[in-house]
């Protein structure tokens, strides 16, 4: 209602749409003369909207319909950097290069090609908060990074000290990535692992800061801590490096294989995941062969040789089917015999480590059999919250073909907890190894890794600038072809997921306690199983750990 002591004005006009008349009114009121106020108000009303004013009385000015004033459209974001590839011509192999190293690697640092300029719109920086907590195991980026953070950050010396035994140093600056190769790496190590950072950078780009680090592609840790103790702690050096024990202090980083193991045709992980969870359902767990399953190469290592013993015999039967791997003959077949989706067919698998840790610990546990790990000495990036009797049984390695027969018999005598434990382990690999997770524990560990930097990064010398193109340009046949299908295709706006605190002490010892029991608990009904009074007094139930 406008005053009547207020003078009115009432402007009309009106314009045609394609749905009606629309009219503008704009009143006009001014106060007494000591003091002027001018309001304006501005509506959209239809002809649809009913309008009427109290004959006598313009003061009043009524619609059946309210109506409000259309918001101002807001501005949509710029769209995130997409990424292809475009190679001026096809790679070519180079006959002085030795076979057992990556030719694409030597080619593409010796060319020194040039790398598209990253320009500002392809730096994005988070405009959505993740709503995700990381799985479990990043917390151990904390326990990693600890032994620097307790002296104090990393410094050039002790950059310089982990050299010793690097295949390669990284240097990022500005969201571009360097290399200086110090020594070739075992087949392409190196260069999927550089690839696999190369995506890093394609998936939060200009999110990663500058840094400079050195990374060791060789199995077996080295960074051993009674070595760098008084006068030597201030050169402990921060190596980088694809699993750890506990008698060292390697940083442990995703390996290779996550981006496919071109040499014996295992495909990036992103794919090779999808295949195996269609591989599962293929045969029903109750239906799958009631033994425990290995295949591999057993020449790698003692360990491995000690379990081809436990191989079914005319003599005696372990419950186990072991199978040798002859990778040269498998590649000349065409690798018919080795796709590790069509080996979810049996109720149980063994994971056994090789020279050191195993890439294929991920495939062995996402096949819903209850995987039989044999006592490991070292642990990879992902699996030290993996807990026994719930994502898999634990083996003995001072007794193994005995300690595999009973955990296959225990596991028939308990199908649906023995299936269970299969559930968990695959549940784990599917729902927490996913490769966004693999992104971001690269993001978090490497993030974390630079706070610690006491100077400031900057291009070595001998450092060669490589970027996607620089690498799959010069790359042919599989190792093009694993490159192309992992290829981060676009940049990711939100996430990473939110890195969990550090682990307190009180829960550190419990982790380990926990794990702990487990193991004992097994490896005390295995031994009471071997006692013949007590193995015939028993009943099925009174073997029975607790399946969490």
């Amino acid at each position: 209602r406008v005053d009547s002591s207020y003078k009115n004005k009432m402007l009309w006009s009106d314009q045609s749409n394609k749905k009606g008349r629309i009219f503008c009114v704009e009143f006009l009121a001014t106060f007494s003369p000591s003091r002027i106020l001018t309001a304006s108000l501005t509506g959209l009303l239809t002809t649809k909207d009913s309008i009427s004013v109290h004959a006598g009385d313009p003061e009043f000015l009524t619609a059946k319909h309210s109506t409000s004033i259309p918001a101002t459209p807001a501005v949509p974001p710029p769209p995130l950097p997409t990424y292809s590839l475009s190679c001026s011509a096809p790679g070519a192999g180079d006959p002085d290069i030795p076979s057992n190293i990556s030719q694409t690697l030597s080619l593409a640092l010796s060319k020194n090609a040039t790398c598209a300029a990253v320009s500002e719109t392809q730096l994005v920086p988070p405009t959505a908060a993740a709503n995700t907590s990381c799985p479990a195991y990043f917390r151990f980026i904390h326990e990693d990074l600890h032994p620097w953070r307790a002296a104090g950050g990393i410094t050039h010396t002790m950059l310089d000290r982990a050299r010793t035994t690097a295949n390669f140093r990284l240097v990022m600056l500005h969201g571009r990535a360097y290399i200086e190769r110090i020594a070739p790496a075992f087949q392409t190590r190196d260069l999927f692992t550089i690839w696999g950072i190369l995506q890093l950078l394609r998936r939060y780009p200009g999110r990663i800061p500058d840094l400079d680090l050195m990374f060791d592609c060789v199995d077996w840790p080295v960074v051993h801590p009674d070595e760098y103790q008084g006068e030597n702690a201030t050169v402990l050096p921060p190596l980088f490096r694809y699993c750890g024990d506990n008698e060292t202090l390697d940083i442990v980083f995703p390996d290779w294989s996550f981006w496919g193991w071109a040499e014996i045709n295992i495909k990036p992980w992103d794919a090779l995941q999808k295949d195996l969870d269609a591989g599962n359902r293929k045969v029903r767990w109750i239906d799958r062969e009631p033994y425990a399953y290995w295949k591999g190469n057993p020449e790698v290592a003692a360990i491995r040789q000690e379990l081809v013993k436990c191989n079914v015999s005319s003599e005696q039967e372990w419950n186990a089917r072991i199978y040798k791997q002859d990778w040269v003959k498998e590649s000349k077949a065409g690798y018919k015999k080795s796709d590790l989706a069509r080996q979810c067919t049996h109720r149980y698998k063994i994971y056994i480590e090789g020279s050191a840790w195993s890439v294929s610990k991920k495939y062995i546990l996402a096949c819903d059999s209850m995987t039989l790990v044999i006592n490991p000495k070292y642990y990879d990036f992902f699996s030290r919250v993996l807990m026994p009797t719930q994502h898999y049984w634990p083996v003995r390695d001072d007794s193994k073909c005995n300690s595999i027969k009973y955990a296959v018999d225990w596991g028939n005598s308990h199908k649906k907890k023995a299936q269970k434990i299969g559930k968990e382990g695959s549940k784990f690999i599917q729902q927490e190894l996913s490769m966004e997770y693999v992104y971001d524990y690269m993001f978090h560990l490497l993030t974390e890794y630079a706070k610690l930097l006491r100077f400031k990064p900057t291009k070595p010398p001998e450092a060669v600038e490589v970027c996607p193109e620089s690498l799959a340009c010069q790359a042919i046949g599989r190792e093009k072809k694993f490159m192309e299908d992992s290829m981060v295709k676009s940049a990711n706006v939100a996430g990473p997921c939110n890195l969990p605190p550090p682990f307190s002490p009180e829960e550190f010892r419990e982790l380990h306690q926990r794990k702990e029991k487990s193991m004992n608990q097994v490896e005390m009904l295995e031994r009471n199983a071997s006692k013949p009074e007590e193995r015939n007094a028993s009943k099925p139930e009174d073997s029975n750990p607790s399946v969490h």
